[in-house]
C-alpha cells in the first residue's frame, strides 16, 4: 500500500481549516505532527502561516519571484569548484545567484567537507622511516618504563614575517587532499625567533636583528644563556639527581661540534631526535603551529613592533598550555610507531 505524501499546498489548507476552528499555531502544528510525523510543517512555520491568515491572505501559493529562479545545476556547481575549490560559500552564491544557506546544503549533499590547506611535508626515504620508527619506538618504551616528560627542555627556530597570508580552506571529499597555500616571501622582511621552554612555559627566547641567523656560534652562545635562566627560573631542575634533557632537532647549528662540546660540560641528555620529524617536535607540532594561528593575518612595520607581538603572545599563554605540549609527546611517539615511520594525519 502506498503512503500518502502530503503536499505544501495540503498543509497549508489543512492549516487555514485549524485556524477557522480557532485553534492556536502550536495546536495545529501537533496535529500535523500526529498525523504526518517527519512530514509536518515545522510549528515556526505554522505561526508564520497562521500571522498571514490573521493579515487576510489565505493565498496557500507560493509567490512569484523576480530575477532569476533560485535553482541551478549541481554541474554548475562542481565547475566552480574544480576551477577554484578554496571558494567560500558566500563567494559561490554570488557567482550562482543562490542564498549561501543553498550553496550549504549542495555542498553537503554532495559530500563535500571544507578542510585546511597544509604544506607538503618533506618526502621521507627508506633510512629516515627507518630511524622515525626506531627512534620512537625506543622512547615511548623508556616512556612506560619512567616517565621524564617533566625533564624535558625543548626549543627551536621560526621565521617570523612582517606579512602573513592566511591559509584558506578549500572544499573536497573527504580523504582527498586539500588545496596548498603559498608560503610568506622567504625574501620578504622577516626575524627569526629562537626559543625554549618546558612544561612550565617558556625559558629563554631572543629575537635575533633582521636579516640575522643562527650560526654554531651564536647556538652555543644561546645556550649558555639558556643555562643561566635554567638556573635561575627552574633552580628544582639543579637540586634533584636527573639530568635536565634537551630535546632539539638535527639542524646543522643544533650538532655543530662547539655545541656537542659545550653540552657535554653541561651534563645535559640530549634526547634522540629522527631527521625530518617535525610531527615529533613539540616546538613544531603544538608551540610554532598555535603561534602561527595567531600570526595569520597579521601586518609588522618594525622590529619593536614584532617583538612587543611576541611578547603579548607568550603572555597570552598558560601553564595547562606548555604543559599539553609537551604531555602529547608519547601520543605522538605511538602514531609514527602505529604508521611504521610514515608521516600521520
Amino acid at each position: 500500500m502506498s503512503k500518502f505524501e502530503p503536499t505544501k499546498c495540503h498543509m497549508r489548507e489543512l492549516l487555514i481549516y485549524f485556524y477557522n476552528l480557532k485553534k492556536s499555531a502550536a495546536e495545529a502544528h501537533r496535529l500535523l505532527v500526529e498525523a504526518y510525523n517527519e512530514d509536518a510543517l515545522s510549528e515556526r512555520t505554522c505561526r508564520e502561516w497562521f500571522q498571514k491568515f490573521n493579515n487576510g491572505d489565505f493565498d496557500v501559493k507560493d509567490k512569484d519571484r523576480s530575477g532569476r529562479p533560485k535553482i541551478y545545476e549541481d554541474a554548475e556547481l562542481e565547475k566552480l569548484l574544480e576551477e577554484d575549490s578554496s571558494q567560500t560559500q558566500k563567494e559561490l552564491a554570488l557567482t550562482l545567484k543562490v542564498t549561501q544557506q543553498a550553496v550549504s546544503h549542495r555542498l553537503k549533499s554532495l559530500g563535500m567537507i571544507h578542510k585546511q590547506g597544509s604544506w607538503v611535508p618533506y618526502e621521507l626515504k627508506p633510512r629516515d622511516v627507518e630511524r622515525r620508527l626506531c627512534i620512537s619506538e625506543i622512547l615511548l618504551a623508556r616512556h612506560k618504563r619512567k616517565g621524564f616528560l617533566h625533564r624535558i627542555v625543548t626549543g627551536d627556530e621560526k621565521w617570523i614575517h612582517y606579512d602573513n597570508p592566511k591559509r584558506r580552506k578549500s572544499w573536497g571529499l573527504p580523504g582527498h587532499a586539500s588545496t596548498s597555500t603559498a608560503k610568506p616571501n622567504i625574501h620578504g622582511k622577516k626575524v627569526m625567533l629562537c626559543i625554549w621552554w618546558d612544561q612550565l612555559g617558556v625559558v629563554y627566547y631572543e629575537l635575533l636583528n633582521p636579516s640575522e641567523t643562527i650560526t654554531g656560534t651564536l647556538y652555543r652562545t644561546q645556550l649558555m644563556r639558556l643555562s643561566r635562566a635554567l638556573k635561575e627560573k627552574r633552580p628544582q631542575y639543579y637540586s634533584r639527581h636527573d639530568k635536565i634533557i634537551l630535546l632539539h632537532d638535527n639542524a646543522r647549528p643544533h650538532v655543530a661540534v662547539p655545541v656537542k662540546n659545550y653540552l657535554k660540560t653541561l651534563d645535559w641528555e640530549v634526547l634522540p631526535h629522527p631527521p625530518y620529524s617535525p610531527d615529533i617536535a613539540p616546538s613544531d607540532y603544538h608551540l610554532f603551529r598555535s603561534m602561527a594561528h595567531a600570526l595569520s593575518e597579521q601586518r609588522f612595520t618594525s622590529y619593536e613592533d614584532t617583538k612587543n607581538w611576541v611578547d603579548s603572545w607568550i603572555a597570552s599563554k598558560d601553564k595547562e598550555f606548555f604543559r599539553h605540549g609537551i604531555r602529547m609527546l608519547p601520543e605522538r611517539w605511538e602514531r609514527v610507531v602505529a604508521s611504521d615511520g610514515q608521516y600521520f594525519d
